[in-house]
């Protein structure tokens, strides 16, 4: 996978302690409150970690000189810690990923959150709070949980999944999973309400 367009600007930041991170955080982040709990929170442990800044964040990635991931967000903090293997980075002010099929270069699945996290290592793509999903057949797949693995090309989550399908059923469950394409997924203790058409049944 190699990238082909990256649109931003960033700098570097030693953290010494955590009292330091909470007034770097404080300034770049003061307009959520929520979205620098966050970050604390994730960082809690990575004290001496560099953080570097990233805004506007406008990411094209390919494979094969194929496009197969867009991702933009307004703010991406990268953790470099000592270990290169627990490299992450954090979308605390949301993020949009667009997916794309390989061979017919068209959109087939978008995810929006308010925060996005990215486990460098385990190509592993965490999306928290008002998580919404869409396929290509216009289904859309609502939670405030869902992980993405970029390797095995599965999602999942733990959490309530709202299923809102196309064709006017809505359904609700947890321990959610599917193909990163959303067009197999599977629901444990699922509820639904189905649109019956009266004049076909007669």
């Amino acid at each position: 996978m190699t990238f082909k367009k990256c649109i931003l600007s960033s700098r570097k930041i030693l953290i010494l302690d955590t009292r330091y991170f909470i007034l770097i955080g404080l300034f770049l982040l003061s307009s959520c409150v929520n979205d620098l709990n966050k970050v604390k929170e994730i960082s809690s442990n990575e004290v001496g970690a560099i953080v570097e800044p990233t805004t506007g964040v406008d990411l094209i990635l390919s494979d094969s000189a194929k496009v197969t991931i867009h991702l933009t967000a307004p703010l991406i903090l990268q953790y470099n810690p000592e270990n290169p293997k627990k490299a992450y980075k954090v979308a605390p002010k949301g993020i949009k990923v667009i997916h794309y099929d390989k061979l017919t270069q068209k959109e087939d699945g978008t995810i929006i959150a308010d925060t996005g996290i990215l486990h460098v290592g385990d190509k592993l793509y965490e999306f928290r709070k008002n998580v919404v999903a869409t396929n290509a057949q216009g289904d859309v797949y609502k939670s405030d949980e869902l992980f993405w693995n970029s390797a095995t090309k599965k999602v999942y989550s733990h959490k309530n999944v709202e299923v809102f399908m196309k064709s006017g059923i809505v359904m609700n469950g947890d321990d959610f999973e599917s193909d990163d394409t959303f067009l197999r997924p599977s629901l444990k203790n699922s509820k639904g309400v189905f649109h019956v058409d009266e004049n076909g049944a007669q």
